[in-house]
């Protein structure tokens, strides 16, 4: 692949990351915030991994797998801290027939 066709690509996600970035400061709820989450990992390591291709570096790969690695790790801690206690929420019960 040429390097003109990386850098292009790479200039690409960097562009979604701002609009992410936009979003992510009018987003009304933790859903919308914890999507563009997602999409900051999967964009990031993309990028890095453009960029090692494009420069023939390893250690934009190994970056890109860190990257991967606490993306993933945030979203899990995210989601289930905004996760309801089943101690404190009660599903309400049925009453007999």
């Amino acid at each position: 692949m040429t390097d003109a066709f990386l850098f292009g690509s790479a200039a690409i996600i960097l562009t979604t990351l701002v609009v992410a970035l936009l979003r992510v400061m009018r987003g009304p709820s933790l859903a919308d915030k914890l999507i563009v989450l997602q999409l900051f990992g999967t964009a990031g390591v993309a990028f890095l991994l453009l960029l090692g291709q494009a420069f023939d570096a390893g250690t934009f790969l190994d970056a890109a797998l860190i990257v991967a690695l606490l993306a993933s790790v945030t979203a899990a801690s995210v989601a289930a801290r905004r996760r309801p206690n089943s101690e404190t929420t009660a599903m309400p019960q049925r009453e007999a027939p």
